[in-house]
């Protein structure tokens, strides 16, 4: 999380209710917390009673249908400049930046003096979502193999005063064309080939005809609804459906046709004005002003960490105005085929995606659940059309091309118990009413520019604004869903959202704090236990808080399963593993003082769903952001990812002082910190976690 995120910035105007809103009406804040949140609300959320042959099939080979067990030792918090782990598990660092991708790939310079060329043929910067696809014996197909398969990787953003040398900075004398490039070329996806060779741990194919950089300046395609949209040609592209590139590029998904999606979250911090004065630019029309508000908020300029718009003018949008409307996708690549072409998928919506959650309903539908990471956004789910067929391998490459999106919408009625409710999906179609009592049709000529401005259509239709939406995770068995909402510190704020723009929402018992500075995550059901269905039960299963500073009975201090021995702040990375247990990774505040007194570095924790006991599983080094995760078929290996060390602290690192926080994981030799994959295991060989 950088220092300054544009992104907590809400760029909401609706006045729909919150979820805040619906929380206050639940439950007061004594039951709600002395409930612990919604424990009584487990009858809806149970483990594996009544599995539909859908929910089964879509059930990893030999995940148990009881709860399963978390058999590790605590870590407790701190702030070495490491990764610390319980006793008897171990660690090997993997994929820094800048490590080749290629046997002919430029060796990492150590002063980021490496150029765009050099940055193409090594791995990215600031490593995020991941997936470990295992190869079969041959080396060339899908299969079960533990030991052998490709990892993409993420990578989302640059941190300029580790990522280029001293004296560059972006948009200065010395900038250029080259060190944009570089840029361009440390974000998106890197595909690793990785083998584990005995006693030297895992190790990179560097020969393998799969490794790749899919970067800011990759051919891809636009497929779905708006493709070919005249809101998505510009002067390079009068067909609207080619597209240059990916970044921004946070969490992640994968399917059961072996595809892995990429999802392009800050997009928007992109985009600027050139060299003209911001001040000075005026918008096309009233169209283009509110749409691009709606996105960006009052900025008209790019973030100063990026300036592509200096030397690539499809950055500037005075020039380029449609160019933005061809990010904010989810993208889907092939890591299996090299030589093909990355597909963006409109049908998902675009917005700033933070993953996608993939699942079955009954009838075969394939459900991806997905978060709008921003403040005051929204979280959706899209069903497909077509229905997933392990025998027609073809036709699943095409189920995400076409199908509804729809968006959630938060209410305190039907909840039973303390701490729950109920919801339900609203399909952003055409014919879908709109709170003033009109239709989306018309308000959108077609579905295509419908998908475009989905965060307009939500709007409109009434959704529920939430607490930044990060990751979404779906149980192997239950297929209940759980979703991080990272904090919101800005609410009841008297400040606008952007110059001259709305103010941040009322504090109205709010999650059901006055202020949450440290996050939640909120679990739902669907109706019968079936994805595909248009209703919901949800409850909240954990409220993070600081029991060190805030005593009994303060809304502060988190839900009952939050104690001195697990607290953090800010949960976002999250995801199960096929025995059931919840992984919880946090991209918070590290300074562990004042409100975060106690939280220590970046973290990663355990969770059991039904007991809703939490473990912290690893610490993080100095700066750093715990994110990305994902398992070898056995479970006998994890891979997550380390973004960001040695940002921020007490310290502010710069271009000259690069190691004054971190020198992770280089340790003295350093240059300066590196984003890299961390593999684990026991060293009994056991399942990790267990």
């Amino acid at each position: 999380m950088k220092e300054l995120d544009l992104d907590d910035i809400a760029a909401n105007p609706g006045a729909a209710e919150t979820f805040e809103d619906v929380v206050a009406r639940v439950a007061s804040r004594r039951r709600f917390l002395k409930s612990g949140l919604g424990a009584g609300a487990l009858g809806f959320l149970g483990l594996g009673a009544g599995l539909t042959q859908s929910a089964q099939a879509a059930t990893p080979a030999g995940a148990p249908q009881g709860a399963p067990s978390i058999g590790f030792a605590a870590v407790p918090a701190g702030t070495d400049d490491a990764v610390v782990l319980p006793p008897s598990y171990a660690h090997q660092v993997i994929n820094r930046w800048g490590d080749p991708l290629f046997t002919h790939s430029a060796p990492f310079k150590g002063d980021a003096s490496d150029g765009g060329e050099a940055q193409a043929q090594q791995v990215g910067y600031n490593h995020d979502g991941m997936h470990f696809f295992p190869i079969d014996a041959s080396g060339g197909q899908p299969g079960s193999n533990s030991r052998e398969g490709l990892l993409v990787t993420n990578h989302e953003y640059i941190t300029p005063h580790f990522f280029f040398p001293e004296g560059v900075v972006p948009a200065n004398e010395k900038w250029n064309a080259d060190w944009v490039r570089k840029s361009q070329h440390a974000q998106g996806a890197s595909v690793v080939h990785i083998r584990l060779n005995g006693d030297k741990g895992w190790e990179p194919v560097l020969d393998s005809p799969f490794n790749r950089s899919i970067n800011g300046n990759t051919p891809m395609v636009m497929v779905g609804p708006a493709a070919g949209h005249a809101l998505l040609k510009t002067g390079a592209d009068a067909s609207g459906r080619q597209v240059l590139g990916t970044f921004g590029n946070c969490g992640n998904g994968y399917t059961l046709w072996n595809t892995y999606l990429t999802c392009e979250e800050n997009f928007t911090d992109y985009f600027g004005v050139g060299g003209q004065d911001e001040k000075a630019v005026n918008y096309h029309d009233a169209a283009q002003q509110a749409h691009l508000q709606r996105y960006k908020g009052g900025s008209k300029a790019a973030d100063a960490d990026y300036r592509w718009d200096t030397h690539d003018a499809r950055f500037d949008w005075t020039r380029e105005p449609n160019e933005s409307n061809r990010f904010g996708w989810i993208v889907e690549i092939d890591p299996f085929d090299p030589h093909s072409t990355p597909k963006k998928l409109t049908a998902l919506g675009r917005f700033k995606h933070e993953n996608a959650a993939l699942t079955l309903a009954d009838d075969k539908r394939v459900v991806v659940y997905m978060g709008d990471d921003q403040r005051s956004e929204y979280i959706y789910k899209f069903v497909s059309e077509g229905r997933f067929d392990p025998a027609q391998p073809a036709r699943n490459r095409l189920l995400l091309d076409s199908g509804v999106l729809y968006v959630a919408q938060f209410s305190s009625e039907g909840g039973a118990k303390d701490g729950a409710g109920s919801g339900r999906w609203i399909p952003l179609v055409l014919d879908t009413p709109t709170t003033d009592g009109r239709k989306l049709g018309d308000l959108f000529a077609d579905m295509g520019e419908l998908l475009i401005k989905t965060r307009q259509a939500a709007d409109a239709v009434g959704a529920t604004s939430m607490d930044r939406p990060e990751w979404v995770a779906v149980h192997p068995v239950t297929r209940e869903a759980y979703v991080t909402l990272t904090n919101n510190s800005d609410r009841g704020k008297d400040k606008a959202r952007w110059p001259g723009g709305p103010k941040h929402p009322g504090v109205d018992a709010a999650n059901p704090r006055a202020e949450n500075p440290y996050g939640q995550i909120v679990r739902w059901r669907e109706k019968n236990g079936d994805p595909g269905q248009d209703t919901f039960e949800w409850d909240i299963f954990l409220l993070a808080g600081n029991p060190h500073i805030h005593a009994e009975g303060d809304p502060l201090r988190g839900s009952a399963n939050v104690t001195k021995d697990n607290a953090f702040n800010s949960p976002d990375g999250l995801a199960f593993d096929a025995q059931g247990r919840l992984w919880i990774q946090t991209d918070g505040n590290y300074s562990n003082k004042g409100k975060y007194e106690g939280h220590g570095n970046n973290q990663m924790l355990i969770a059991d769903p039904a007991s809703k006991q939490v473990r912290r599983f690893l610490v993080g080094p100095k700066g750093c952001e715990v994110t990305g995760i994902s398992w070898t078929p056995d479970q006998r290996y994890v891979f997550i990812n380390i973004q960001h060390p040695g940002e921020g602290m007490d310290v502010e690192p710069s271009q000259k002082t690069p190691t004054a926080v971190s020198t992770w994981p280089d340790g003295d030799k350093a240059s300066r910190p590196r984003p890299a994959t961390v593999v684990i295991w026991r060293t009994d060989g056991g399942v990790v976690g267990a």
